[in-house]
């Protein structure tokens, strides 16, 4: 009977399926999104101009030529490198927020993989990352339920109301393309580090693949060489036990900040992204670790190493959770820049909330063929309802 190993049940969740990419299909895909909202923020401003421009009252027809002059020749849109850096900010708000409101872990982190789906297949340009953070975790509190009453978290925020918060929500969930489950790092690195203080304390289990024995693995424990401009080599299982905690605290905090502001969720597994991190914390331990699961001759090892050593030198490489000043000055200069490429059919989330909520009304609304698409769907649901159970009683009674 074949055995289902975990990275089967991985590969069919639609994080593996839907949200995993190369760094180059990434780069390919973020660079279209920024074309399409380039090209639909220009139709946008000309579409304005041009009406603008058309007289409807004595008023209007002195002010044409206004409209006509001022309209601008050719907008400076943001790059996708001031895209990206403009979400990662907006990105650490949201963490910072979720600190403020007290949230756990998990709701921060599937917050902020919400706001980086999001932007995949949307602009900034299109929608501004101010308004979508706040629906971002909001949302993220229902999907990890935690209970927040929607008052009181807008509550929290300045010149925010309820409406505000709620308006771009089905917006963000047909970005994420309704698929809101987000499989992090963190329960993996915690099972880490339990089996790493059992193998210290000489009461572990190898690899299945791995012969050698617990007694045999507690003295190698001992015997590893210490971190790189760190603490003398270990002499005694306390001081092992005490490496291990002090890896797996650092290790953590790299997952609570490095590995959320890069794109490591799209590049790698959670596994490797949580083994990365133990390397960025104490690499000699984390070799270790991976040894335990291989057999000496094994052609996967390597390979693993190789993938862990990329995710973690992606880890390094990533914006700080804390700008500093110079990176401050660019980023407001990215925003300003935002100010003058927005695409102005979208600015006001809340009508276009409203919008989308009346039954094909205006421009936002449902369209007639998916309405009729719709109904044909309920029809044949109630027919092929009817075939299993017969028809209803008083359908039956009247005929």
């Amino acid at each position: 009977m074949a055995t289902i190993t975990e990275d089967d049940v991985y590969r069919t969740s639609t994080q593996y399926r839907l949200w995993s990419y190369t760094m180059a299909s990434l780069a390919s895909l973020r660079s279209t999104t920024n074309a399409t909202a380039t090209d639909g923020v220009r139709a946008a401003i000309k579409g304005l101009y041009s009406q603008k421009a058309q007289p409807n009252s004595d008023e209007q027809l002195n002010n044409a030529h206004v409209y006509q002059r001022d309209a601008p020749k050719e907008v400076d849109y943001l790059t996708v490198e001031e895209e990206q850096k403009l979400v990662g900010f907006y990105c650490m708000k949201a963490m910072q927020f979720a600190d403020f409101c007290e949230f756990p872990t998990n709701v921060k982190a599937t917050a902020v993989q919400y706001l980086k789906r999001f932007y995949l297949s949307n602009s900034p340009m299109t929608y501004h990352p101010k308004e979508m953070m706040p629906s971002a975790l909001f949302l993220a509190t229902k999907t990890e339920n935690h209970y927040t009453a929607l008052k009181h978290f807008a509550a929290k925020l300045s010149k925010t109301t309820a409406e505000d918060v709620v308006a771009p929500e089905f917006l963000l969930t047909q970005g994420l393309r309704f698929t809101f489950d987000v499989r992090h790092p963190h329960r993996g690195l915690e099972g880490g580090f339990m089996e790493l203080l059992a193998l210290a304390r000489g009461k572990g289990q190898p690899g299945h693949t791995n012969e050698v024995p617990s007694d045999q693995l507690q003295k190698n424990m001992i015997n590893i060489e210490p971190v790189r401009g760190g603490s003398m080599k270990s002499k005694s299982v306390e001081d092992v036990v005490l490496r291990i905690q002090n890896a797996h605290g650092k290790a953590k905090e790299t997952l609570k900040s490095s590995a959320l502001l890069s794109d490591a969720y799209f590049l790698y597994t959670p596994s490797q992204i949580w083994l990365a991190s133990l390397l960025l914390a104490d690499e000699p331990l984390a070799r270790f670790y991976i040894d335990t699961k291989f057999p000496t001759a094994s052609y996967l090892k390597p390979k693993l190493l190789n993938t862990v050593q990329r995710c973690a030198n992606l880890f390094r490489s990533s914006a700080s959770a804390d700008p500093g000043e110079a990176e401050m000055k660019e980023l407001t200069k990215i925003d300003k820049k935002l100010y003058k490429c927005r695409n102005p059919e979208k600015m006001d989330m809340v009508s276009i909330n409203k919008a989308q909520k009346r039954d094909g009304e205006g421009e936002n609304g449902l369209d007639e063929k998916i309405i009729k698409k719709r109904k044909l769907e309920r029809e044949k649901s109630m027919q092929e309802a009817d075939d299993i159970f017969g028809p209803a009683l008083g359908a039956k009674d009247s005929k």
